[in-house]
């Protein structure tokens, strides 16, 4: 059983993955638009593992003995005035993302809950992965510039990118 505060944090996590996801679709729409669907596709697939990530959070609330509860978000963005704001602005949001979890990891410890400490550990480590990602792909846009064949060529690379299992 977890208590109301960790199934509220919790909660707020699931409603703000589903969120995740609703922002990357918007930034894949920028993208789309933009003729870059590699990219995008990049950006399609990490909505799709934001979904995942919600449903895993939504099974833990239930399997814990709590009440999944679904809330309402506001705008994901859409004014982006280039490919490189775009990815900042991800890094930023798996920023959130990681401070978020921290905080319900932080909970989770100060209430010695065991279970959902160890639930959590697969998301703290997830995020290192998620930052890394974003961070890369920022880097190698201010190497490659926004036009010409070097950002042609990471659209491409962007298109191979494929939805992984997330371990459960």
């Amino acid at each position: 059983m977890i208590t109301k505060k960790i199934e509220k944090l919790l909660n707020d996590q699931m409603n703000f993955e589903i969120f995740s996801a609703y922002v990357y679709r918007a930034m894949g729409a920028y993208c789309d638009v933009r003729d870059l669907s590699g990219f995008s596709n990049w950006f399609k697939i990490q909505a799709k593992e934001e979904e995942i990530h919600a449903e895993k959070l939504y099974n833990y609330i239930l399997d814990r003995g709590g009440a999944p509860l679904y809330m309402g978000f506001g705008d994901p963005g859409h004014n982006w005035e280039t490919l490189q704001k775009v990815f900042e602005d991800a890094l930023k949001h798996e920023e959130e993302v990681t401070e978020r979890f921290n905080k319900i990891m932080t909970e989770a410890v100060k209430e010695e809950d065991h279970a959902t400490r160890s639930f959590l550990n697969w998301f703290i480590d997830e995020q290192v992965e998620e930052e890394a990602a974003a961070k890369s792909i920022v880097n190698q846009i201010k190497i490659v510039g926004e036009t010409g064949p070097g950002i042609l060529m990471m659209d491409r690379e962007m298109a191979t990118r494929t939805l992984t299992t997330v371990a459960e």
